[in-house]
């Protein structure tokens, strides 16, 4: 999940709290949309500007702003000014490289954590740096790349379908992490998939190439765990706070949440150890390979050393000896080493050696 293009990163020394952009380079434009509802009332996504996006005074409603983009940190610090965000959350929301976490301040939370998208046209795991803010009646969504990946909450805010439509800003913000979560499983079913593969390859026709495979699923698996671990803190942080901007309704599905974190984790640690034994088959394999190579080789050898010492001994250009002067000396030689060879095979044979 290592990017291709080129990274930006902080300058050394750079004060506290300064916006700079971290993350590969970016020319598209960022984009702000936004969606209000509430129980009896919803608002079509629609396209905003930075200036636009700030709280919205609707005591039973909720503002969901999506920002696909983090790359202009000018239109970052437009919306964090406009929600009195604190200098370190803007920084944090704009370096990609972010560790998923969670912090609370006055009056809103701060949620950083990692989207994992499997890509199948290069088998390869995609890592997006994902920031919520949320707070009384508004949602900040920040996003590395546009995107249609939280589509499904989209349409179940448009359809009226589920508690999202009569819950507040907590409940959206569980809604997001839960996709997000679920989303590692749909990367764990392919990964499992590709796991068994190798198993079966490993036994049967082990190559270089299989062994580059079992390494970058390896790489892969320990990105994953990268990010989920420190999901199950963020998970367990709202849960255990008693902050009112998180109710107790939402936090019974938050524990549902952190159950489906765990379960990951979990998934990931046992994937871990396959991959870590198809390794050692592999390795096993290979070895049991190059044995029945030698092992042939041996054999083949063994025959030919004492065909090797009779033509040997014929061929020291003595002059008295009695079988080059005998006219069925030379086929004797020949039946005698065909003779040989067979009985040979058949001691190896008796021996289990072949």
């Amino acid at each position: 999940m290592t990017a291709v293009s080129k990274r930006r990163k902080k300058p050394a020394g750079a004060s506290p709290g300064s916006v700079v952009y971290v993350g590969a380079e970016k020319t598209t434009p960022v984009t702000v949309s936004c969606i209000q509802y509430s129980a009896d009332r919803y608002e079509a996504p629609r396209i905003v500007s930075p200036k636009e996006c700030r709280p919205v005074p609707s005591p039973s409603g909720v503002a969901w702003y999506t920002i696909d983009g983090v790359h202009d940190v000018e239109i970052l610090k437009t919306i964090g000014e406009n929600f009195g965000l604190h200098p370190l959350v803007v920084e944090d929301i704009s370096n990609t490289t972010q560790r998923p976490k969670l912090e609370g301040f006055d009056g809103y939370y701060f949620l950083a954590t990692k989207m994992i998208t499997y890509d199948p046209r290069s088998s390869k795991l995609k890592s997006e740096h994902v920031s919520v803010v949320f707070g009384q009646g508004f949602v900040l969504l920040f996003l590395q790349d546009p995107g249609d990946l939280f589509a499904p909450i989209r349409n179940r805010l448009e359809a009226g379908k589920g508690k999202i439509r009569e819950s507040g800003s907590d409940y959206l913000t569980y809604a997001l992490v839960d996709a997000i979560v679920d989303y590692y499983f749909h990367v764990l079913e392919d990964i499992g998939d590709r796991i068994e593969q190798l198993e079966d390859e490993v036994v049967s026709q082990p190559t270089a190439r299989t062994l580059r495979t079992i390494h970058h699923v390896k790489r892969e698996l320990i990105s994953l765990r990268r990010s989920i671990w420190p999901m199950r803190e963020v998970v367990n942080a709202m849960i255990r706070d008693e902050s009112p901007l998180i109710s107790k309704g939402v936090k019974i599905f938050l524990r549902d949440l952190y159950d489906h974190t765990v379960h990951v984790i979990d998934s990931v640690e046992t994937m871990r150890d396959l991959i870590t034994g198809t390794l050692d088959i592999y390795l096993s394999s290979v070895s049991n390979r190059l044995n029945e190579v030698m092992k042939v080789l041996t054999v083949m050898s063994s025959i030919f050393i004492p065909l090797t010492f009779i033509v040997g001994v014929y061929g020291m250009n003595f002059q008295y000896m009695p079988e080059l002067t005998w006219r069925w000396g030379y086929p004797a030689v020949w039946l005698f080493m065909i003779a040989l060879s067979f009985v040979l095979l058949a001691l190896f044979k008796r021996k289990k050696w072949m």
